[in-house]
């Protein structure tokens, strides 16, 4: 049997944004009796929200779903305005699981349209955190997906025009749109540092770092992770055949034939045990050894909000209040 070695991109799997979200409504479920509702799925990975189902919580897509009075977690993808004010409306117990970077995103949105800029949000349109975004001020925000979509772009100030970008993109693809923005638009403005997050950024390098000694790359993430599909898109531009799946019963005997090496990641969204299956599920194709090649280590991590560490949040059946912190080696690095 052919003895093929596994290279192991590291950081790879949850980041400190998903794993805040996914405690947040751990913790809710913990302390209630009855139902939490959460809007949209969680973070983008459908064995997370199979999780979280099968301990009592409930996915909706829209809060007209949500009983009134009851309590209703925002994912963390983030959520428009208008979404929190039908809350507020309805008397909804909103938890907010945004992820922190995400919320950054929005506060630059709101700053940008205030002082009266056209607000250009390179992003992929119909993503929650794009609709999210582009609902903070809808009038002023255009989105652009390509440099194509660039060129054909008409604003009525060209003086006064901002950038944004969703935290999951491509870096290398978003940097060929920003330069077209930048030629066009010689006064275009945008945020001190770059939105994309932290732990894409680290994902597509780790893997950046790897794909050219592999025959083959695997991604583990679900099809509607943006930045796991990012990181198949990456290796497919550099020339190496990848993959995205689920879990390890994704994987195909056919993509195994002449591959040695193979490179292994997940996207951030992803948990850490599932790349752990796939290694097992390769093994049984012949012996395998496992090289884990480490770009840099994120150890920073998001707290948890101010209402669920306290045990603030309306009594539903509550347990008592605690002390909650995310303990993890996957965090931000700032």
């Amino acid at each position: 049997m052919t003895r093929r070695t596994i290279l192991l991109a590291s950081p790879r799997s949850f980041c400190a944004g998903v794993e805040r979200a996914i405690e947040i409504v751990e913790q809710l479920l913990a302390r209630r009796r009855s139902p939490v509702y959460v809007r949209k799925q969680i973070v983008h990975n459908t064995h997370v929200v199979a999780d979280l189902e099968s301990r009592g919580a409930v996915f909706v897509d829209e809060l007209d779903e949500v009983p009134a009075d009851a309590t209703v977690v925002f994912s963390a993808h983030g959520v428009a305005p208008a979404v929190r004010a039908e809350a507020e409306r309805r008397g909804l117990d909103v938890v907010d699981a945004t992820c922190p970077l995400v919320t950054k995103v929005h506060a630059e949105a709101r700053r940008y349209a205030g002082r009266g800029d056209t607000v250009v949000l390179i992003g992929h349109a119909g993503h929650e955190e794009v609709e999210g975004t582009m609902g903070e001020a809808p009038d002023r925000t255009v989105l652009v997906e390509t440099v194509d979509d660039v060129a054909a772009l008409e604003v009525e100030d060209a003086g006064r025009v901002s950038y944004l970008t969703q935290t999951t993109l491509a870096v290398d693809e978003t940097a060929a749109v920003l330069d077209a923005l930048r030629a066009k638009f010689g006064a275009l403005r945008g945020p001190d540092s770059a939105d994309i997050c932290y732990a894409t950024t680290n994902r597509q390098e780790a893997l950046g770092a790897l794909s050219d000694d592999a025959d083959l790359v695997l991604v583990v993430g679900s099809d509607n992770s943006s930045n796991s599909r990012r990181l198949v898109e990456l290796a497919r531009r550099r020339g190496t055949p990848a993959y995205l799946i689920d879990d390890g019963s994704g994987l195909r005997p056919e993509w195994l034939d002449g591959v040695r090496v193979i490179g292994l990641t997940a996207g951030a969204s992803a948990p850490p045990r599932l790349v752990d299956g796939v290694v097992a599920a390769l093994a049984a194709f012949g012996p395998v050894d496992v090289v884990e090649r480490e770009i840099t280590r994120e150890t920073v991590h998001f707290t948890l909000p101010v209402a669920v560490r306290s045990g603030a949040v309306r009594d539903r059946g509550c347990v008592g209040p605690g002390e909650f912190r995310v303990q993890s080696g996957r965090g931000s690095q700032g």
